[in-house]
């Protein structure tokens, strides 16, 4: 790190970029760019969320992620959203969840180490063929030139599918996995008292149902499902409800989330930039780095959140120990300094793979081979059936600055 600075001066940019309704509305990105073109970090005095520092630059956001002994995950300093512990406490002033993902070292590095083996390149090889399978199966079963919801019928359908899988999570009731994850990264919660005890009603209905589970395989013998890796980890297995309830939104968010607003972004990209879409689709072997382009344009979770444990310096300015540090990936990957023409979905980007959708260092995404590997079939299956999906109304995205996403995208879809 740099030496330290001088305290900052205050710019003349509105720089309470997480206000709500500037995602409901999608005026963000155009506020991304005027801060960028100010400089790589901005403070925010006064916000929903308290005050807060946005670093929106590709480089400066990756020397903030590789110091996490300066700018903590802690759920115990505040965790990795910009809500603060106090704005999504529990109603009943139970303990907050942690999970590892909110976990500095060593803590974090056991129980991340007892989950990845799901998400290992032989793993990628062993269910390669059943996500082609099921991918194949519902393209093959949307309508022809009627009006659906895409996000309804494949990005939650393949997602929680996959979820399902990756637990051995009863199928017929996979998609409680959709609602619990849409429920613990619920953003409205966080100003509405009647809502967030209603979230935690439904969160404590996710971890009744995983606790039935872990007390179903507790005693069996060790399978290759993410219950059973928990069960029988020396990290994981004597955890609290609490973290366990954390350790499973975490990986549900992670898996659903993830992917599933990808797989809506992919039918923006089409419609937004339709000659480099098919171009890709006329040239299939685009399509891996058009995956990694599709998560840079996408980029399904906008923000991570750390909180400094000493003074330092990054891009000039002095951030306090115990001020909040908001980490904009998706202003990251639209920063021109790195990405020319970075608001333009292109396949043939060179540097595509430089995206920090996964975020970078000890935090980055233990799952995204699987999410590549999805996101990889869907493309290659689309282009199989030469299929178009054109949007048919109004696409309504999630009320959030944490994910990025889609609630419901109207579309039809045409074949040749």
């Amino acid at each position: 790190m740099a030496t330290l600075a001088l305290e900052p001066t205050v710019c003349n940019i509105d720089t309470n970029v997480a206000a709500i309704e500037k995602w409901v509305d999608y005026t963000v990105l155009p506020d991304f760019a005027r801060m960028r073109a100010a400089g790589p970090v901005h403070h925010c005095p006064e916000s929903g969320y308290g005050p807060y520092w946005s670093i929106v630059g590709h480089r400066e956001i990756m020397e903030a992620e590789g110091h996490p002994e300066i700018f903590s995950s802690s759920w115990d300093k505040g965790g990795i959203t910009i809500a603060d512990r106090d704005n999504v406490q529990n109603p009943a002033d139970e303990p907050p969840l942690p999970m590892f993902i909110a976990m500095d070292r060593p803590q974090h590095t056991g129980q991340r180490r007892t989950v990845a083996p799901a998400f290992t390149p032989a793993e990628m090889v062993r269910q390669a063929a059943d996500i082609r399978r099921r991918t194949s199966e519902l393209l093959d079963s949307l309508p022809v030139g009627e009006t659906f919801d895409w996000v309804d019928k494949v990005s939650i359908e393949l997602t929680t599918g996959m979820l399902a899988l990756l637990f051995d999570f009863p199928w017929e009731d996979r998609r409680l996995l959709t609602k619990w994850s849409d429920w613990a990264t619920d953003f409205e919660s966080v100003v509405d008292p009647e809502r967030n005890k209603q979230r935690w009603e439904i969160l404590y209905e996710c971890v009744g149902y995983f606790t039935n589970l872990w007390n179903e395989r507790k005693d069996k013998e060790p399978r290759p499902d993410l219950i059973s890796m928990l069960i029988h980890s020396d990290a994981t297995r004597d955890m609290t409800p609490q973290e366990y309830l954390g350790n499973l939104v975490l990986l549900i968010v992670g898996g659903n989330d993830t992917t599933r607003n990808s797989m809506s972004g992919a039918i923006m990209a089409q419609n937004l930039h339709p000659a480099n879409w098919q171009g890709m689709m006329a040239n299939p072997e685009r399509i891996p780095n058009g995956v990694a382009e599709l998560l840079r344009w996408q980029t399904p979770l906008a923000h991570m959140r750390r909180t400094a444990v000493q003074d330092s310096e990054i891009g000039g300015r002095l951030i306090r120990a115990g001020d909040k540090v908001v980490l904009w990936y998706l202003s990251a990957n639209r920063d021109e300094s790195v990405f020319r023409d970075a608001d333009v979905f292109d396949p043939l980007r060179e540097n595509a793979r430089r995206h920090l959708s996964f975020g970078f260092g000890i935090h980055r995404c233990v799952g995204a081979r699987l999410a590549e590997l999805q996101l990889n079939v869907l493309l290659e299956e689309m282009q199989k059936r030469r299929m178009t999906v054109e949007l048919a109304g109004k696409v309504e995205r999630v009320h959030s600055s944490f994910v990025h996403g889609y609630r419901e995208m109207p579309v039809v879809m045409r074949r040749g």
